[in-house]
């Protein structure tokens, strides 16, 4: 997205009106309890499109956000400050079991659970590469496979084996290993991140759009 004005044109949630029910409260974790105590909104010059800056209160603790969002023809997409620090909730076009593997990976990034969250991400990862009709008799095995067919370009190839071998020392410890180093585990779960992104969310973003053509041009 290259400017505000692009919100909700591309991808996003269905329909045209702000989907409050999936904003959480980040102070209280309640989800969809809001009031609008303030909306404001910006129209595009020598334009349609309009921007929307609402302030939602809390239902629960009477705690405050601020919500900026656009609608397009089908689809509106919005940003929440603050939002939560805790994760809820995978994106809802990733497979389930990949969701919550990654939800565990982030979840012990953020307690410091270093080994953890490197053995879940290398769960999440084994799972989306299986997920791809990936072939072979261990996780080495799969990752090169998916590089052969050309699903997995040759970088994200290296860097899934780092994943691996990472996962793999937590997973199965020996006695004279230490922990997982805390830069490493943030690392290959930003890899698993933008392994996950190149997977499910990109090819989504593109159907969004081909779908959105095809319905302007009929």
């Amino acid at each position: 997205m290259d400017s505000w004005w692009s919100l909700g044109e591309w991808s996003g949630q269905s329909g045209t009106d702000l989907a409050v029910y999936q904003i959480t409260c980040p102070f209280c974790g309640e989800s969809g309890n809001f009031s609008t105590e303030f909306s404001a909104k910006k129209k595009k010059p020598n334009g349609r499109k309009v921007l929307n800056f609402d302030t939602l209160k809390c239902g629960n603790c009477a705690s405050f956000v601020q919500v900026f969002w656009a609608a397009g023809d089908r689809l509106h997409e919005y940003r929440v400050q603050p939002w939560p620090l805790k994760l809820e909730k995978a994106p809802d076009h990733w497979p389930e079991a990949i969701g919550r593997y990654w939800l565990q990976a982030k979840r012990n990034i953020r307690d410091e659970n270093w080994d953890a969250a490197a053995v879940m991400a290398r769960s999440a990862l084994q799972l989306a590469l299986r997920d791809q009709n990936a072939m072979g008799k261990n996780l080495r095995e799969e990752i090169d496979n998916l590089s052969q067919k050309g699903i997995l370009p040759k970088i994200m190839q290296e860097w899934s084996h780092h994943v691996r071998e990472l996962g793999n020392e937590s997973a199965h410890p020996q006695a004279n290993h230490g922990p997982t180093d805390p830069r490493d585990a943030r690392n290959i779960v930003q890899f698993l991140d933008f392994f996950l992104e190149y997977s499910y969310t990109l090819p989504k973003r593109i159907n969004d759009y081909r779908q959105r053509k095809e319905r302007n041009d009929t």
